[in-house]
């Protein structure tokens, strides 16, 4: 995934208990690489392709002023990714490991979707390790019990060799990853450019990369942000895209509501969808320069 990520970012190698994770940081000029900078750490959400370079087009823009962390998480990308039955406490564990091994001061998390909603999680059991969240459509998918991620029955889903049809003709070959990124991620189906569709196939057939992703479709990875979000207590800010589909922004406004005091902004990012940041990364940046 190396050759999908900005110039002068490279990558190295951590470990966590389940195995080594890779991340990309910025490793020369034009970049600040000789001061110590704050942590900003960039985390992507799931499905079959996924990794860091979802956020490749938006953490340029800080590395200057920050020592940028965008890992790809265990199951994902570039990382290890091993066979297993993946669970939420898989993802709670090694994000924690990451932080932990990775940052001496708290951070401020970028992160999206389900990934945001682990976050969220991390951030009440382990509040020291966080500065501020900034979370794109953060949700668990299971939000006021209203399952918003299952496409397939599980008793489909579950067929022995089954499965790996499902996996194999829905994530790894272009026609299927280029249909999923303009049909259900971006709201505008012409911004899908042929880099986005090979990253995600590159990502996507990596080996045993359906583990990771059928715990996902399954939805072992689902449960209901609307139970947590009232315990949190990290200043927060929720981004939103108008055309988001799967957690829609009535979802998004709902579980805002719920907790008036961390989450300080709503901000609502018109003509875009569940992945803002790489459907239309410049108004992100300009978004959250705002904040930052």
């Amino acid at each position: 995934m190396l050759k999908f990520q900005p110039p002068a970012f490279g990558c190295k190698v951590m470990r966590t208990s389940l195995g080594s994770m890779v991340y990309y940081t910025q490793i020369s000029e034009p970049w600040n690489i000789l001061e110590k900078l704050p942590p900003l750490l960039f985390l992507h959400n799931f499905g079959g392709g996924a990794s860091a370079y979802e956020w490749s087009k938006v953490y340029p823009a800080y590395a200057m002023k920050y020592r940028i962390l965008a890992p790809d998480l265990i199951g994902w990308g570039e990382s290890d990714h091993p066979v297993r039955d993946y669970q939420i406490q898989d993802y709670l564990t090694t994000i924690s490991e990451f932080i932990h091994q990775t940052c001496d001061q708290p951070v401020t998390v970028i992160a999206s979707s389900l990934t945001a909603g682990f976050t969220i999680r991390l951030a009440i059991t382990e509040p020291d390790l966080f500065q501020s969240l900034f979370l794109v459509s953060p949700s668990g998918f299971d939000d006021f019990r209203q399952g918003a991620g299952r496409r397939l029955p599980l008793s489909v889903i579950n067929i022995p060799f089954v499965d790996n049809l499902i996996y194999a003709l829905g994530a790894e070959n272009e026609v299927a990853v280029s249909n999923f990124l303009q049909s259900f991620l971006f709201s505008q189906p012409e911004r899908v450019t042929q880099e986005m569709v090979e990253a995600y196939l590159s990502s996507a057939q990596r080996p045993n990369a359906k583990f990771s992703a059928l715990a996902f479709l399954r939805g072992d990875l689902y449960f209901d942000l609307s139970l947590y979000i009232q315990q949190l207590k990290i200043p927060t800010v929720f981004f939103w895209g108008e055309e988001a589909q799967f957690t829609n922004i009535k979802l998004g406004r709902r579980l805002a509501s719920l907790n008036k005091s961390a989450i300080r902004d709503f901000q609502v990012i018109a003509q875009s969808g569940i992945l803002p940041h790489l459907e239309i990364p410049e108004v992100v940046i300009g978004l959250l320069y705002k904040y930052l």
